[in-house]
């Protein structure tokens, strides 16, 4: 099987499952409990809340939670006022816009342009003095473009508004923007465990609570923590605090060689400039993907968002950005990194270009 679906998850590091093995096999105490193993659990705890926070912007907090999800819901929930987002956000942060407005809550979508950047002219006008706040994510998990955060958070803040950052695609490749008040990540998009990530706060900010009990991380989640869990996570970050750009390096490689390997009939959705190079999102005139994928079953790539798919839906990140319906549903993202060879992801290519030739043949 060659993988090709980064953006949706990474294989898990030996280092993070090292680090999570004792916790599992050995070690099963609760890290809320005060007696001695308690202790103990809740040390390895503390030790990969620092491994993570090492990544993320001096002045704030790190809580663990069960995921992204999680944490962009309890930003949005937890805050008051209107919202400002984009067109190609996540569901995760989109539904939930759409969940608070059920209940009267104001929110403006900002389009984006054909590359799938946001127009800071554009966002000036609609970020306004009244917004409560503005949530953008750093790198689409769909085309890879990455947005002028500081720029725009900048303009939140002169409205007087917080800032919410959906860094689970940029975290630990890129380095974190230091103007956001709230930034989400995920243990599972940097080679660690499915089932945690965290919400980073600034210090000061204070949020309602999504989940209501014993108020156990800081900032006031309720719930009990898996050890194990957070040092995978904690051990996947600190190998990108130790990698010093190796992976960046092996990452534009790739990147190079792949689109090398594009011939005239494969168009790159999204910015090619302002892109994290890790994401191929391309797409061919007439092609069947339905197909594709089953004609190379032993090759792992997607046909867009791992959370919308088998919808039937076109992508709602590719129509922000201007595509119709059969564009859409012609284009597949492939996802790259640590693990993957240059020439695994060349024949991937070339087995790929050559069943959608197949299919043009047929037709």
């Amino acid at each position: 099987m060659t993988y090709l679906d980064y953006q949706a998850t990474t294989p898990l590091a030996s280092e993070a499952f090292e680090a999570m093995l004792p916790w599992l096999r050995d070690q099963h105490a609760n890290p809320h409990s005060a007696h001695r193993e308690g202790r103990a659990a809740k040390a390895a705890v503390e030790v990969a809340r620092e491994q993570v926070a090492a990544l993320l912007p001096e002045g704030g907090t790190v809580s663990f939670t069960s995921g992204a999800t999680e944490a962009l819901n309890w930003a949005i929930k937890g805050t008051t006022g209107p919202i400002v987002t984009a067109s190609t956000e996540h569901a995760a942060v989109l539904d939930t816009v759409y969940a608070e407005a059920r209940y009267g809550r104001p929110f403006t979508v900002l389009p984006v342009q054909p590359d799938g950047l946001i127009d800071l002219n554009r966002a000036a006008e609609v970020i306004q003095p009244g917004t409560g706040l503005v949530a953008i994510m750093l790198i689409n998990n769909e085309v890879g473009v990455i947005q002028p955060i500081d720029e725009l958070a900048a303009l939140a803040h002169e409205a007087g508004a917080l800032f919410l950052c959906d860094a689970v695609q940029g975290y630990g490749k890129l380095d974190m923007p230091q103007s956001p008040d709230l930034i989400a990540v995920s243990a599972h998009k940097i080679y660690g465990p499915k089932g945690v990530g965290a919400l980073w706060i600034r210090e000061g900010i204070k949020l309602d609570p999504l989940l209501n009990g014993g108020g156990q991380e800081p900032g006031g989640r309720s719930g009990t923590l898996s050890p194990a869990l957070c040092a995978g996570f904690g051990a996947a970050a600190r190998i990108y605090v130790d990698d010093v750009g190796g992976e960046d390096d092996h990452i534009i490689d790739l990147w190079d060689a792949a689109v090398s390997r594009l011939g005239p009939e494969w168009t790159i959705n999204g910015s090619i400039d302002h892109r994290f190079k890790g994401n191929l999102n391309i797409r061919r005139k007439g092609l069947d993907v339905a197909r594709l994928m089953s004609d190379l079953r032993d090759i792992a790539f997607s046909a867009g968002s791992a959370c919308a798919s088998g919808s039937g839906r076109p992508s709602h990140v590719l129509q922000a950005i201007g595509l119709g319906d059969a564009e859409a549903k012609s284009s597949i993202r492939l996802g790259f990194g640590r693990y993957t060879t240059e020439d695994e992801l060349v024949d991937a290519l070339t087995r790929i270009d050559a069943a959608a030739r197949a299919q043009r043949i047929a037709a």
